[in-house]
């Protein structure tokens, strides 16, 4: 699962880098707005799977 997230994290933040080539219209702005929720969505999903430093 965690592999999952971080290859969806790393192809929204390419995404989301490549978007900014692209002519600002209502696309770009929308593709934008997807990419950065996936990526915040992907970021909330990992954060939540790790794991918690045990006592040493």
């Amino acid at each position: 699962m965690k592999a999952l997230l971080w290859i969806v994290l790393c192809a929204a933040v390419v995404a989301n880098v490549s978007l900014n080539l692209m002519e600002n219209n209502g696309l770009h702005i929308a593709l934008s707005v997807v990419s950065g929720a996936v990526v915040l969505a992907s970021g909330t999903g990992l954060w939540m799977l790790r794991r918690e430093a045990g006592p040493q």
